[in-house]
């Protein structure tokens, strides 16, 4: 496994505004497909308002007829009715406004290095469950329609909703698949007895700690039989919360996960699991360790920290697979492996 020597291969700098007065401060944790002769990766972008000295502004949200429309909220800081929260928002006449928001950016390449991004928002916020942005997206190809699922965010907390494409042009809305506070979807692209079924991650409040869990579903839609599949192990890549990445991959000896673990000092890594090719509940090995943690600077100096996380990844022929990776929620990286030395990274 290596890096690959261009990293970080997106940043800020190469991503339009999508809106007057806005500044994108990320362009991260991508989405990843194959579509026609091109690799396309789906990028979250944040977005904030740089204010004047003196006044605070926000990202905010107007929907109108099913349109979202960003616009910049800027008030004085010696207002009566401002209350700062921290760095995250404000409170402005009792509402909360996030102090960044997020969309859904293609960014498209012939060799899955060099990439142009598209100047406007793919999918950008435009109900009231997406009122704080769009994030995270996965990219699930079935036939001839790539599924995208994405986390939407609101006063009302995080869910995972679904969309639709055939082209990258036009899209279909399916709603809310998975309620809230649930993220980290990863549908597979194929059925196991007669069912699809993904990879989640509810919020765990009071008992336990944010785990992995299963579900299957007739229709992409409608999810049930859901179960805890992996918890936490008391490691320090570990001990906060784990969830899973891009969608699972098939290989002779079974479903190739790759997730993701928060540990000690807030720190994000990569790891990797095997599931029963014919039963994806029975986990066959998990790696005792990661395979990928924060080390150059571009992973441990950023926006935020010490963070890798990766919702995207190709497959070639030749068995080499590209995992594209958010680090510091700031920039877009690759990691260059094989389903082989992924495989190898395994302990039983």
């Amino acid at each position: 496994m290596k890096r690959h020597i261009d990293n970080p291969l997106i940043g800020p700098a190469d991503v339009v505004p999508s809106a007057p007065g806005f500044r994108v401060r990320g362009a991260f944790n991508p989405g990843a497909t194959r579509f026609q002769d091109e690799i396309l990766l789906l990028l979250r972008v944040a977005e904030d308002c740089p204010a004047e000295e003196g006044t605070v502004s926000v990202p905010t949200l107007k929907i109108a007829d099913g349109i979202g429309r960003a616009e910049a909220l800027t008030v004085a800081l010696d207002d009566p009715d401002v209350r700062l929260k921290d760095t995250r928002g404000v409170i402005y006449k009792g509402v909360d406004y996030l102090s960044t928001m997020s969309h859904l950016r293609l960014a498209r390449s012939r060799d899955g290095i060099h990439f142009t991004v598209n100047e406007t928002p793919f999918i950008f916020p435009s109900e009231p469950c997406e009122r704080f942005g769009v994030e995270d997206a996965r990219i699930t190809r079935i036939g001839d329609t790539w599924y995208i699922n994405y986390t939407c965010v609101s006063p009302d907390g995080w869910a995972t909703r679904l969309a639709s494409t055939r082209d990258f042009k036009s899209l279909v809305r399916h709603g809310t698949i998975f309620t809230v506070q649930n993220k980290d979807v990863a549908i597979t692209p194929e059925k196991v007895n007669g069912l699809y079924w993904a990879l989640h991650r509810p919020n765990n409040s009071g008992f336990g700690r944010p785990s992995i869990w299963y579900a299957e579903s007739p229709d992409l839609i409608h999810w049930g039989n859901h179960r805890c599949l992996l918890r936490p192990r008391d490691t320090i890549w570990e001990e906060m919360k784990i969830g899973g990445g891009f969608p699972s991959i098939r290989t002779e000896q079974g479903w190739l996960q790759v997730y993701h673990g928060k540990g000690r000092d807030q720190v994000y890594s990569l790891s990797a699991l095997l599931l029963d090719l014919n039963d994806p509940t029975r986990i066959v090995k998990q790696a005792k360790s990661p395979f990928l943690i924060p080390e150059e600077p571009y992973e441990t100096d950023g926006f935020f920290g010490n963070v890798v996380f990766s919702n995207g990844a190709v497959t070639w022929p030749d068995g080499r697979v590209f995992i594209y990776y958010g680090a510091c929620d700031e920039t877009v990286c690759l990691v260059e492996t094989t389903i082989a030395e992924l495989l190898g990274s395994l302990d039983s």
